[in-house]
């Protein structure tokens, strides 16, 4: 199982998997722990049981970490596919679960230029002002509160957005991707990295 880095295509996926995996490994452990001291003193009061009971703190963690992942909505194969024939200069962050006290936020893809963030969302039921409230909310927290946030439910849409933002990159010769390697880790964060830090 490949590593998908934060913000690429299959993070979502990827995560449910391993969250999945080590949830059931920590349970086994659990499990034999357990069952190892009860052969051995035929009680389930010795030092085995505490540990056995003690391992199902990091257990409980996983494994809201896996249902966390579980309700959260990937960007589809499809819509990757579409949205990368039109992409072209720009950067997309994929797979952004966005959570908050109130709700959580599916954003499928997202691009961040020249003081523009545009999202896509293939979760029907999202509230589309409450997300753009809360990203604004988010990225104005360092600094970029001059920005203008809109989040697609259609498709088509936002790749025309992405179109005119592509437009806007090559006349001011922006290159989204050389900005963010330039970024020092310890700095304040670009708008775009802002992002994924708010997100799972």
């Amino acid at each position: 199982m490949k590593r998908v880095a934060k913000g690429n295509f299959g993070y979502i996926e990827y995560n449910r998997k391993f969250a999945a995996v080590r949830t059931l490994i920590a349970v086994a452990i659990c499990l034999i722990i357990f069952f190892t001291g009860l052969i051995i003193y035929h009680s389930n009061k010795s030092i085995f049981s505490i540990i056995a009971a003690l391992g199902c703190l990091p257990t409980g963690l996983s494994a809201v970490n896996f249902v966390m992942y579980l309700k959260a909505h990937p960007c589809s194969k499809k819509a990757f596919d579409f949205i990368e024939q039109h992409r072209k200069g720009l950067l997309i962050r994929y797979d952004l679960e966005m959570t908050s006290y109130e709700e959580n936020y599916s954003i499928a893809a997202a691009a961040v230029l020249d003081k523009n963030v545009v999202c896509f969302t293939e979760n029907k039921e999202l509230d589309i002002a409450n997300c753009e409230k809360h990203i604004r909310n988010q990225i104005a927290q360092s600094g970029y509160s001059s920005y203008t946030v809109k989040v697609f439910k259609d498709i088509n849409a936002f790749c025309t957005r992405l179109e005119q933002l592509e437009q806007i990159r090559q006349v001011k010769n922006i290159d989204p991707v050389a900005i963010e390697d330039a970024w020092v880790p310890g700095t304040v964060e670009t708008c775009a990295h802002v992002l994924l830090s708010i997100s799972l």
